[in-house]
């Protein structure tokens, strides 16, 4: 979990972008499991770009305790025990 939080991999970081969008479309369609609520389509579009703006910085803050001293990234390394698991 840690390396999918902090890495600095393309894979990594697309697969947050990924993860975000969903999360993103899920809650924009909690309107289907909660039927009090009814949500247009310009709301949900609303609400995913929303959930999006405020998930981006949080995994941005994720990933910039990825870094040395200076403050340049550097990429999370897999210690021997992590790789056992």
């Amino acid at each position: 979990m840690k390396k999918f939080l902090q890495s600095n991999e393309t894979r990594y970081r697309l697969l947050r972008t990924i993860l975000q969008g969903v999360i993103g479309v899920l809650i924009a369609n909690a309107d289907l499991l909660v039927s009090a609520w009814n949500f247009t389509p310009e709301v949900k579009a609303f609400i995913v770009a929303l959930v999006m703006a405020i998930l981006s910085p949080i995994m941005s803050e994720l990933g910039s305790m990825n870094t040395d001293e200076e403050g340049e990234a550097f990429e999370y390394e897999e210690t021997d025990e992590e790789a056992s698991e």
